[in-house]
């Protein structure tokens, strides 16, 4: 039997991901919290729940995770990206399909940073002619 903890690091916007994956029953924990406390919009659990579903190991595993930074969003996705990265880290063989299915890429999109003399990012103050 391979080591029984798996551990990487999921990243998506400004948000990251410690995941720690272990045998079990598919409890998936999110700071110390049942994940449907932590995340209650249906979308968000199914988003980042994929990776398990899309090999049939969503009752095979235990998630344990630490996020922290950014929105409700960008930590779903970044904990997607950490449980991809754990399960192909325990099971090379699936690497192909979590691949295809582009849960392995890094989504490096971020936020734009404020110039100064701009109000935003690219938004200028309005012109005045007088």
């Amino acid at each position: 039997m391979p080591n029984p903890l798996v551990q990487s690091t999921g990243r998506r916007k400004r948000a990251v991901a410690r995941v720690l994956l272990r045998p079990g029953t598919g409890t998936i924990t999110v700071n110390k919290r049942p994940v449907k406390d932590y995340f209650p919009s249906e979308t968000h659990r199914m988003i980042l729940s994929e990776p398990l579903r899309i090999t049939n190991t969503d009752e095979v595993y235990d998630v344990e995770c630490n996020i922290d930074g950014g929105g409700v969003s960008g930590q779903a996705g970044a904990l997607r990206h950490g449980i991809a990265r754990a399960l192909v880290e325990r099971d090379p063989d699936t690497r192909t399909d979590r691949k295809r299915a582009g849960f392995l890429t890094r989504d490096d999109r971020k936020k734009e940073s404020k110039k100064y003399g701009l109000k935003k990012a690219r938004k200028a103050p309005q012109y005045s002619k007088r």
